[in-house]
C-alpha cells in the first residue's frame, strides 16, 4: 500500500469530550462531526464518542447523517445546514434527523413530506436558528413572527430546540457577543409569548465551552424557560485549543490533546550539489551539497502547495524543510542536516515524534523492529500549518483527502 495515512487515537477523541463535558457544567454536548468529523472520519469517531456518552451528534446534512448509520439508534442528529426541497425532507424524516430550520421553505417542505407521505407517526422534531448578528443562517428577528404562525399551524412539526451561532467567541467579553446574547434572549422571548415551549436550547462552539460567559450564559437562558441547555463543540474535540484573543489558550483548553497524527515514509533518496535545482520551476536552488529525500505525498492529499519552501516534516525527531515546489503526488524534504536517514523512515506531517535511537528505515521494518523514542520530541500541529498557510486549523484538516487512509489507534494503542 502507499505509504500515506493518518493516526487517529480514539483515546484523544475520548479524552478531550470527558475535558470538554466537564468544562461545559451545566451544558451539555452536541458533539460536531460533520465534513467527516473534521477530517478523522466521522463513522469512527462518532462511534465513540457515543460510547463516551454523547446523546446528540452535529452533521452538515442528510447525506452526512446516513453515514452514522451505527450509531443513530443512540444518539440524535442534528442537520445544522438545513435541507434542501421535499425529496431530503423525506430523507429527513425517514431517517429520524432532526433538521435545523429557519426559512419559511423549510418548513413548507417538512410539512408537505410529512403529511402527504405520512412519514411521521408524531410531530418531526425542529430546532429553530435565530439569526442573532451572524448574518449567514438563522432567521431575522423581524422574519420570527411570520416563521412562529406557519410552527403553529404545521400540526406535522414540533418545535423542538432553538438555536443560534456567535460569530466572535473567541474575543474575550467581546460586545458584540453579548449584544448576540441579547438578540437571542428577545427571539426566545417571543417563542415563549407564543406558547412555544422548546426543551433545548443551544449556541455557541469549541471557544463559547471555555468563556466564562459562555456556557453559564447559555445554561441561565435555557433554565429561564425550563429547557437543557447544549454547546456545540468542534474543532476542541479533535485536540485543538481555540485561540483567544489577547489572553491564549485558556487552561481547560490547553488540556485538549490533537486526534490525528498525519505520516508517511522516505520512498527515495539522493544528493544534489551546490546550485543545482529540485522541484518544479527550479524554486529551489542548493546552496552547499544537500541531501533530499523524497514523500509520497502532495496538494492531491491534502498537503497545500503554499508550504513549498515554507513548511517543514519530522525525520527521526528533528525537523527537515520542504523544498521545492509541492507537486500533486510528491514532496522534496531536505535532510542533509538530519543524521542516517535511510529509505522507509518514518516522515511526520502532523503530530508528534520522538528522536530516535537505532534505525527506523527499511532494514528496522524487515526485522520487525520497534521504532523507540529517546525522550526528546518534536511536534507540529495543525496550528503551525495553518499560521504558514494564513488559513485556520479547521481548513488544514478538513483538506486531508480521501486518498489518506485513516488508521483508527483503538483503546490501549498508541499514547493517550
Amino acid at each position: 500500500m502507499r505509504p500515506v495515512w493518518a493516526e487517529i487515537s480514539l483515546d484523544r477523541l475520548i479524552q478531550n469530550y470527558h475535558l470538554l463535558r466537564d468544562a461545559g457544567g451545566d451544558a451539555g454536548l452536541i458533539a460536531v462531526v460533520k465534513a467527516n468529523a473534521y477530517g478523522h472520519g466521522a463513522p469512527a469517531c462518532a462511534d465513540a464518542l457515543v460510547k463516551a456518552g454523547a446523546t446528540w451528534l452535529g452533521v452538515t446534512s442528510v447525506e452526512e447523517a446516513v453515514t452514522l448509520h451505527a450509531v443513530r439508534s443512540a444518539a440524535r442528529v442534528l442537520i445544522m445546514s438545513g435541507i434542501w426541497e421535499e425529496r431530503e425532507a423525506e430523507a429527513a424524516i425517514e431517517e429520524r434527523l432532526t433538521p435545523v430550520v429557519w426559512e419559511p421553505a423549510h418548513l413548507e417542505w417538512l410539512a408537505a413530506a410529512a403529511e402527504r407521505r405520512s412519514l411521521a407517526a408524531q410531530p418531526v422534531a425542529v430546532h429553530l436558528e435565530i439569526d442573532t448578528g451572524m448574518s449567514r443562517q438563522g432567521v431575522q428577528l423581524a422574519e420570527l413572527p411570520g416563521v412562529l404562525d406557519q410552527l403553529e399551524s404545521a400540526k406535522a412539526l414540533s418545535l423542538e430546540g432553538v438555536m443560534t451561532h456567535f460569530h466572535s467567541p473567541e474575543l474575550l467579553n467581546e460586545d458584540a457577543t453579548k449584544a448576540q446574547q441579547a438578540q437571542f434572549a428577545l427571539a426566545l422571548e417571543m417563542i415563549a409569548a407564543r406558547g412555544f415551549r422548546p426543551n433545548v436550547i443551544h449556541a455557541g462552539n469549541s471557544a463559547t465551552v471555555f468563556t466564562s460567559g459562555g456556557a453559564p450564559g447559555i445554561s441561565e437562558l435555557a433554565a429561564k424557560y425550563g429547557a437543557s441547555a447544549m454547546l456545540r463543540p468542534g474543532l476542541a474535540l479533535y485536540g485543538y485549543a481555540p485561540r483567544f484573543a489577547g489572553d491564549g489558550a485558556l487552561a481547560a483548553a490547553e488540556a485538549l490533546k490533537p486526534v490525528l497524527a498525519w505520516k508517511t515514509r522516505v520512498i527515495s533518496l539522493r544528493t544534489i550539489e551546490a546550485g543545482e535545482s529540485a522541484g518544479y520551476c527550479a524554486t529551489f536552488h542548493a546552496q552547499r551539497s544537500s541531501h533530499l529525500a523524497l514523500i509520497p505525498v502532495g496538494y492531491a492529499d491534502g498537503l497545500n502547495r503554499l508550504l513549498s519552501n515554507r513548511g517543514a516534516v519530522l525525520v527521526r525527531g528533528r525537523r527537515a524543510p520542504m523544498v521545492g515546489r509541492i507537486s500533486m503526488d510528491l514532496t522534496i524534504v531536505d535532510v542533509t542536516d538530519v543524521r542516517g536517514v535511510e529509505l522507509g523512515d518514518e516522515v511526520v506531517l502532523i503530530g508528534e515524534q520522538h528522536n530516535t535511537a537505532q534505525s527506523s528505515g527499511l532494514r528496522a521494518q524487515k526485522a520487525g523492529v520497534r521504532e523507540q523514542g529517546s525522550g526528546n520530541s518534536e511536534t507540529i500541529t495543525a496550528y503551525e500549518l495553518a499560521d504558514v498557510e494564513g488559513t485556520i486549523p479547521y481548513e488544514v484538516l478538513c483538506n486531508i483527502s480521501a486518498r489518506v487512509p485513516r488508521v483508527n489507534i483503538a483503546l490501549g494503542e498508541g499514547d493517550a
